[in-house]
């Protein structure tokens, strides 16, 4: 039997390629790939080959939101079985540096994570993964496989909302409900942030976020962000305030939507030189605190979903076969306006 994958040659080109399949080492388990979310960094590599000055390496394989079903097991495997499905976190950190003993592995050096350029990885566009045991986490009856791929963008969501230390009662602003975005909302709302605002301007998601609960939606291409958030915050600002637009633009303005004391969560790592007002900051004592990636949530997102606490199964993704993946990343990036989430299914 062969395994087959979709590898990129050339920026804006998908080849389906047969190679041998993987072979297991003993902490290892062989999962058959069910479904795989489109990120915005695939659609980066895909779009422009490369991420700012991260290229991506020939005949690539992009994917890093993935689940799957175990059908084989390495010799020492000790917790999954046969049958089981699970959600693959994409990043195997070193296990031995600084970051990893102190349990912060999100900030490894040497992690290796799915399709990201440095260190060169593959990702999980394939129909078999040879993965480590420690790093694939069983789903739930209740949970399904499909909602296991977006485990991984709602683990963002749920370490930004942790990073802004969300509870009871906070007022919250989110800028930019595009999949990250919406991940956030999702979290806040569930650790019962108490007033919910979301910007963005694209009307789809905004319309989205209102249905799946944010309290005040605002179109950033219609209104004046700053007065809206005022004006809903009787002119203190937000308790937080989370960037997930990924713009410079919307990160330098938002010193002006938080409240004194409050907290800055920079979610989208907007590229380049970003302008700011910190003198501005200083005066209200705000904090401005970043997110990378995310450490120690998987488990938690998982109970969340299999719990209701966090409805996944609402999004209700555009979904592609395998066969069509070129069209599913074409139509990601020309239909972004109009739906939240592309995922390809890999196997039925």
């Amino acid at each position: 039997m062969k395994n087959r994958m979709m590898r990129m040659p050339e920026k804006g080109r998908l080849v389906e390629v047969e190679e041998e399949m993987p072979q297991i080492k003993d902490h290892q388990v062989l999962v058959k790939m069910e479904y795989c979310g489109i990120c915005g960094s695939d659609m980066h590599f895909f779009q422009n080959g490369a991420i700012g000055t991260r290229k991506a390496p020939p005949d690539f394989i992009l994917g890093h939101e993935s689940a799957g079903t175990v059908v084989e097991l390495g010799k020492a495997v000790k917790k999954l079985q046969i049958g089981d499905r699970v959600a693959l976190e994409p990043g195997i950190p070193c296990g031995t540096c600084e970051f990893c003993r102190k349990g912060m592995y999100n900030l490894c050096p040497e992690v290796r994570f799915m399709a990201a350029a440095m260190p060169p990885t593959d990702g999980a566009l394939r129909q078999y993964m040879a993965y480590p045991e420690d790093w694939c986490f069983k789903l739930p009856e209740n949970v399904s496989t499909l909602e296991g791929c977006m485990m991984e963008p709602l683990a963002v969501g749920m370490y930004a909302a942790k990073r802004g230390e969300v509870e009871l009662g906070k007022t919250v602003c989110i800028i930019g409900v595009g999949t990250i975005g919406f991940m956030t909302m999702l979290a806040v709302k569930a650790m019962g942030a108490g007033k919910i605002i979301v910007s963005d301007a694209l009307p789809n998601r905004l319309e989205m976020a209102g249905k799946m609960g944010a309290d005040v939606t605002i179109n950033a291409k219609e209104e004046d962000v700053e007065a809206r958030i005022l004006e809903e915050t009787a002119g203190c600002g937000c308790d937080v305030v989370f960037e997930a637009a990924g713009s410079p633009y919307t990160l330098a303005a938002t010193w002006k939507y938080v409240k004194r004391g409050g907290v800055i969560v920079n979610v989208g790592n907007a590229g380049g030189e970003v302008p700011y007002m910190f003198g501005e900051l200083a005066r209200k004592e705000a904090d401005i605190r970043h997110v990378w990636r995310y450490r120690h949530i998987y488990p938690a997102a998982i109970e969340a979903v299999s719990r209701g606490v966090i409805p996944l199964k609402d999004i209700a993704p555009r979904i592609f076969p395998f066969a069509k993946s070129q069209e599913a990343f074409e139509f990601a990036f020309a239909k972004r306006n109009e739906v939240l989430k592309t995922v390809i299914r890999i196997f039925e």
